[in-house]
């Protein structure tokens, strides 16, 4: 029935990715505080390693032993108010139509609910169902989904903390590379590229900004980028070949400059604070696994250089 009618492949894959950019607001709200738990830890460890006498006995406190923190990670503890902390039940936590019956506020305490949770559920809706149309009743969509799942994810992240996770680019760009071993000719471009393209796309992206970093560095003695960006560009080219890369940094260079400008002048934002650079990467990626081909190959249509 998929296979036969577009209408209901494209509506169905629109139901199901609300549900994922449900799940998508929690990895986005829970993962960064998990790995924060984690430095912490280790760098807690650390410090007890170089100073073993000082630290071997805890101090004592007026409430005794301090208890182990709390299991926290994707699946435990239960989704709860921030408020005032009470459960949210699975009827209050339907994508995007939830926030529309409650208010877009708290069932107890009425306190706001971000509007962010629902705009990253439809947006998650929308870009899949806009893949599922692009590639069909084929698994592609399944690639092109996950690349767009991941995406997304790390936009809001580094929009919110400015970093772009190992646990979500690493994969990312590891599973681009498994996926090019299933490249054929007939597969519409470009995700996956063959494997010559993945493997020269995903050096030449992590390449390429690690050496602008490093340029940039010992020019100003400042960080221009963070190493996630590194390994988002190259994630990308694993997935889509090299011959993305110009175009996606283009892309998303352009898109920063222009943002990073109207800031300055709308808001006097001081230069020197950060902009993220991930959400850019990943927006222009997008934009590449979409439509990369037909855009390359109209400008060098229009500009002659197409022959």
């Amino acid at each position: 029935m998929l296979q036969e009618s577009p209408a209901l492949l494209i509506g169905s894959a629109f139901l199901l990715a609300l549900l994922i950019g449900s799940f998508l607001n929690v990895v986005i709200h829970r993962l960064p505080i998990m790995l924060d738990r984690q430095w912490r830890t280790q760098a807690q460890e650390m410090l007890t390693e170089a100073a073993p006498a000082a630290t071997s006995t805890p101090p004592p406190t007026a409430h005794g032993p301090q208890p182990p923190p709390s299991r926290y990670n994707l699946l435990t503890p239960r989704s709860a108010c921030p408020h005032c902390n009470a459960p949210i039940g699975a009827h209050q936590n339907i994508p995007a139509i939830s926030w529309l019956l409650l208010g877009g506020k708290c069932a107890n305490c009425k306190a706001p609910i971000s509007v962010r949770y629902p705009i990253v559920e439809l947006a998650t809706a929308l870009l899949s169902a806009a893949v599922v149309w692009r590639f069909g009743f084929h698994w592609q969509s399944i690639a092109a989904l996950f690349v767009t799942w991941a995406l997304v994810a790390l936009t809001v992240i580094d929009l919110d903390h400015q970093i772009l996770p190992d646990i979500i680019t690493i994969p990312l760009l590891w599973l681009g590379l498994l996926a090019s071993l299933a490249w054929n000719p007939g597969l519409a471009a470009p995700i996956p590229t063959d494997s010559y393209s993945a493997i020269l796309g995903a050096a030449a992206g992590y390449l390429s900004l690690w050496s602008v970093y490093w340029a940039f560095k010992l020019l100003t003695g400042k960080e221009g980028m963070g190493y996630g960006d590194f390994k988002l560009f190259g994630a990308l080219g694993a997935w889509m070949g090299w011959q993305m890369l110009p175009l996606i940094l283009l892309l998303s260079a352009f898109t920063g400059a222009v943002v990073g400008i109207t800031l300055i002048v709308a808001r006097g934002r001081d230069r020197n604070i950060p902009i993220p650079f991930g959400p850019y990467l990943a927006a222009a990626g997008w934009i590449a696994m979409m439509w990369g081909p037909q855009v390359v190959d109209g400008y060098l249509t229009v500009t002659g250089l197409g022959g």
